[in-house]
């Protein structure tokens, strides 16, 4: 193995841990935009009750567990699925190709999102905090002195 396998091997987890948090901070912006109508001047805000509001909420909440990475498997799996229903429920209709029906933004989240299903949240996050506390093996116990004496 060369040096640049072994500098790769120690990036790429931290490096997915950088692209979870970044990707995850886009879409917050996003689902923001959605429920506050933040900054002014953005569509919104939306009713909770509309297909809007809800895409929202789910940004809103799936986003901030992306972020500090907690539950990041099943709530990036939420996402990707979310961004795939956005794709076809708004962009889809309009053209084919994601660049002409200016869609390519859904598209992109949604395989990130599909990604980071499968690949997990990286080391930065609360998720790894949890599973070394699980999975940590416990301290070999001290030796028992010997019942014969």
């Amino acid at each position: 193995m060369n040096k640049h396998d072994t500098c790769c091997g120690e990036w790429c987890p931290r490096l997915l841990s950088v692209m979870r948090i970044v990707i995850a901070l886009l879409l917050l912006q996003h689902g923001v935009q959605k429920i506050f109508g933040y900054p002014e001047g953005s569509s919104g805000p939306f009713p909770v009750s509309s297909l809007q509001g809800v895409f929202g909420i789910v940004e809103l909440v799936g986003g901030w567990l992306v972020l500090v990475g907690l539950w990041t498997r099943p709530a990036a799996l939420l996402l990707s699925v979310v961004m795939a229903v956005a794709y076809f429920k708004a962009h889809a209709g309009d053209a084919w190709w994601p660049i002409h029906n200016r869609g390519e933004l859904d598209v992109a989240f949604c395989v990130v999102f599909l990604y980071l299903s499968a690949a997990g949240p990286g080391p930065w996050s609360v998720d790894e905090c949890r599973c070394r506390k699980c999975c940590a093996t416990p301290p070999a116990s001290p030796p028992q002195p010997d019942a014969k004496g």
